[in-house]
């Protein structure tokens, strides 16, 4: 009876969040009731607020619970696989909904909401990857694809191979971006010498580089920082001294 009496009261309390959601959106709910109610997708017939609590105090943030790996997300107590699912599944489908909006859209108007994607698919990943967006003649933005993991300098990349795929794309310009685990957004002399690298090769090849993103604690722009700029510059440089 008293089972009974616990999980009407639960079932009316998650009925109630879902209420003010349709009502109201997100306005209001604090980082335990949107994780509350992502945790009962997968345990509907369960209590999430401790579970959501633990979360939150295991990880930090709202953001860092979206992101951790499910091994980690299993650890906490009192989440289990379908909850952990229920979590990494919602972190899936944003970064899928993130991308799909941006094909199609001219870069130069849709930098943030570039930027918005690769922060929430690079941010916390435990390892560099590269990412490159490809670009029409127009800077329309015709797809992205992760082309490097590991240690990303000028010896694990392989320029040849990002020209490779924007030719199969009929990419005319690109964007390159990738993460530093550190959260640090300071870009290093191996980015710097990346960077350049790939910008002399592609426009030996009549392909742009837009810029180069470093996402960590936010987004870094090498072109909006004037970076690009100096690079092009001494590409410019170099390919007269090769005439």
């Amino acid at each position: 009876m008293e089972k009974e009496l616990w999980q009407k009261k639960g079932e009316g309390h998650r009925a109630r969040l879902r209420d003010r959601f349709l009502d109201k959106g997100l306005d209001g709910f604090s980082d335990t009731e949107v994780l509350e109610l992502l945790l009962s997708f997968g345990t509907p017939r369960t209590d999430c607020k401790e579970s959501a609590r633990q979360l939150l105090k295991q990880f930090g943030t709202f953001a860092k619970v979206i992101e951790a790996p499910v091994a980690a997300l299993k650890a906490v107590h009192g989440v289990g696989p379908k909850n952990s699912f229920a979590l990494h599944f919602v972190h899936a489908v944003a970064s899928y909904y993130l991308k799909e909006r941006l094909t199609g859209k001219r870069y130069l108007h849709s930098s943030q909401e570039v930027e918005e994607y690769l922060v929430h698919s690079l941010r916390g990943l435990k390892k560099e990857v590269l990412a490159v967006i490809f670009l029409d003649s127009s800077h329309a933005i015709i797809d992205s694809a992760i082309v490097a993991e590991g240690t990303l300098n000028v010896n694990t990349v392989y320029p040849r191979e990002i020209v490779k795929k924007a030719l199969e794309y009929h990419a005319a310009a690109l964007v390159i971006a990738h993460n530093h685990p550190s959260g640090s957004l300071q870009p290093s002399a191996q980015d710097m010498k990346l960077t350049k690298s790939l910008h002399c090769i592609c426009s030996y090849m009549q392909i742009q580089l837009l810029d180069h993103l470093i996402i960590g604690d936010g987004a870094f722009s090498f072109a909006d920082k004037g970076l690009m700029e100096t690079i092009r510059q001494d590409c410019r440089t170099l390919m007269n001294t090769l005439q």
